[in-house]
This record gives structure tokens, C-alpha cells and sequence, in this order.
């Protein structure tokens, strides 16, 4: 594994594809943050609310972004997210998440972050930065 702080701008972390979202995860998910919206969990909730089927909660999503800098937790932390939605997640959806150095400094990084559906349609986009010891 490459240490973080060797990445140079435009190059990439190694992408993290996840299982695909399943019913179960977002049970957990609803679970452990206190958001019941019954749009993420229950089917005919999700239809009347004029969706497909049930989506993921966005913050599940962003959540997930994490596990790129798990890797690097002993080289820094994540100070800061900034995260645009711009799509769904569905029951069986799967998931890449992406980073590239956009730049740094000898005390953090700023990562160009997204995560897309197999149909390479991005879900989320934004920016973390990486703080580094």
C-alpha cells in the first residue's frame, strides 16, 4: 500500500466497490441513525411517496465514503466533507466510491470524491480533506 501523502495531484486512491445495497443494510442504517422514513425501508411507503422502490438515506452513502481513507487512518484523519446528492440509490444498486488529490500541502490533502452506480452515474460528489500527521 501506498502511503497517502505520496499521491500526487490527479492521481487516485484505490476505488472501493460495496455489496450491493440490500434491505438489511438499510435497516441497520435507520437503526443506528434514528432516521425511520419509511422510504428507505418499506416498499409501499416509498411508492406513495411517488418513488420506484425504496432509496438509500443519502448519509448511508456519504458514510461509506469513509472506508477509501480507512487504509490511511494511521497517516491522518478526515477533517471535513462536503457532499452534493445528485442521485438515488436503489435495493441492489452497486457502489464505487472514488477519490482523486485535487491538491496538498505538508499538512492536509483535498480529495475530489464520488460515488457512482453501476451504470456509472454519480450519486454523490463533493470534497474531503485529509489531514495528515
Amino acid at each position: 500500500m501506498t502511503s497517502i501523502v505520496e499521491l500526487k495531484p490527479n492521481e487516485a486512491l484505490e476505488g472501493v466497490t460495496l455489496e450491493p445495497v440490500s434491505r438489511l443494510d438499510l435497516i441497520k442504517y435507520a437503526g443506528a441513525s434514528g432516521d425511520f422514513n419509511p422510504i428507505h425501508t418499506i416498499d409501499e411507503e416509498a411508492t406513495k411517496a411517488g418513488l420506484p422502490g425504496i432509496i438509500a438515506h443519502g448519509m448511508w452513502t456519504m458514510g461509506n465514503l469513509g472506508k477509501l481513507f480507512t487504509p490511511y487512518y494511521e497517516q491522518g484523519f478526515i477533517q471535513d466533507f462536503q457532499i452534493r446528492f445528485s442521485g438515488m440509490v436503489f435495493l441492489n444498486d452497486v457502489i464505487t466510491l472514488k477519490a482523486t488529490v485535487e491538491n496538498q500541502t505538508d499538512k492536509h490533502m483535498d480529495f475530489h470524491v464520488e460515488a457512482v452506480n453501476q451504470d456509472d452515474k454519480a450519486v454523490i460528489k463533493g470534497k474531503v480533506r485529509f489531514v495528515t500527521y
